[in-house]
């Protein structure tokens, strides 16, 4: 991975996922958080990237991830008429 990211910016969650790298090597790579799953491309500022610049409304704790509502299903499609 080119960033030393060491936790999810989101929920501070320490297991990262490698999901993808840059076609051009060490450019960039892109992760995922395994407990929350939001995935940052590690060229992204570090608003989006770095745990301590993360905006604080959209962090999430332990708690929040434990209570949050299910997402709904996504209904099936309209038959074409």
């Amino acid at each position: 991975m080119t960033d030393a990211a060491t936790c999810c910016p989101r929920c501070a969650h320490p297991t990262l996922e490698h999901l993808f790298a840059s076609p051009v090597p060490g450019v960039w790579d892109v992760l995922q958080c395994a407990r929350c799953l939001y995935c940052w491309r590690t060229g992204e500022p570090d608003r989006r990237t770095r745990r301590e610049a993360y905006p604080e409304s959209f962090r999430l704790t332990v708690d929040d991830l434990d209570h949050a509502p299910e997402v709904p299903v996504v209904p099936p499609l309209r038959p074409s008429v």
